[in-house]
């Protein structure tokens, strides 16, 4: 099944989640809305609001408010891109400029917590006390893992486990949201939502390392930004972090520390080689699949239906894309 065809499952609920994107997107402030505009022309793959309404329709849901949900989850994955994008110094994103490079990162700043604030009015208003905890301390993990990610750039100690803990916090975290924010609103049991949460957890787990892997071998323009940017920032994310660990070879070592240390493209070819022949993005193939999987039987908890199907097309999907 192709991401076209999970799409299809849930067709009309996406096309009502960008019409409610769009409408609550909307500002009386002329820059806020041209921000606005260039964020939503800029489209993605809308995974997260997928994940959010073929959840709730999993759990036989059928009102409304899992749209409003979808919408709010994309609300706080975008807030978090246009923060990202100016932390990162990022100019490049999906294929074409970010909003910081065209607009500043004053204004990047500022409309990311716009886009934070409206998805909260947009929680508030389903009523649902459970639901603004959840978020609520999803809002508060990702920031946490933000500065985790900071504290992580530019430090070639960084360890796997650490590494980890940030994309829980920063990937994960909202696709198990999303996942549970679903399942309280379908007013499935406690477990259900605990095992909704766990797939959720695990998809976000194995799509970022996906992610991480694509940054060392992909086409710039399918994957939207810049091969090696994450070399370039210094991030140390785990192919980076497997071949230093792996590498019989003090200079290679050394120069991979250097990359990370400073940053920069300079010595990307030995790098990669270094980064084939230690078996890094292998290693990190293995660690997604094993997740995927992890998402994979979480989902044996739940009733047979065509949504399940679809979430279980998403754990594949994760680890089997090229961009």
């Amino acid at each position: 099944m192709q991401l076209k065809d999970i799409k299809d499952l849930v067709r009309p609920d996406l096309g009502a989640v960008d019409a409610v994107i769009r409408v609550r997107l909307k500002s009386s402030v002329g820059l806020v809305d041209q921000i606005a505009e260039h964020i939503i022309t800029g489209g993605g793959k809308r995974l997260r609001p997928l994940i959010v309404l073929l959840a709730a329709r999993t759990c036989g849901y059928g009102g409304s408010s899992h749209i409003d949900a979808a919408a709010f989850i994309e609300f706080i994955h975008t807030a978090t891109l246009l923060h990202d994008d100016v932390v990162d110094s990022s100019s490049r994103r999906r294929g074409r400029l970010t909003a910081n490079a065209i607009y500043g990162n004053q204004a990047s700043v500022l409309v990311g917590d716009f886009v934070y604030s409206r998805a909260f009015q947009m929680m508030a208003a389903i009523g649902s006390q459970r639901v603004m905890e959840i978020m609520s301390e999803a809002t508060n993990v990702i920031a946490e893992g933000e500065v985790l990610q900071l504290m992580n750039a530019n430090d070639p100690e960084t360890t796997q486990q650490r590494y980890l803990e940030v994309i829980y916090r920063k990937t994960a975290k909202l696709f198990e949201s999303g996942c549970e924010v679903a399942a309280v609103l379908a007013g499935a049991s406690p477990s259900l939502q605990r095992t909704l949460a766990d797939y959720g957890k695990h998809l976000g787990t194995a799509y970022q390392l996906i992610d991480d892997l694509l940054d060392y071998r992909s086409d710039p323009e399918e994957l939207g930004k810049n091969l090696g940017d994450d070399l370039a920032e210094g991030k140390p994310t785990l192919p980076l972090i497997h071949a230093l660990r792996q590498s019989g070879n003090e200079d290679d070592r050394q120069r991979i520390r250097r990359a990370i240390e400073q940053g920069g493209l300079d010595e990307m070819g030995p790098i990669l080689a270094t980064i084939e022949s230690t078996g890094a993005l292998e290693y990190t193939r293995r660690l997604a699949q094993d997740e995927a999987d992890q998402a994979l039987t979480a989902l044996n908890a739940l009733p047979e239906s065509p949504y399940k199907k679809g979430l279980a097309a998403l754990a594949r999907f994760a680890v089997e894309r090229s961009s």
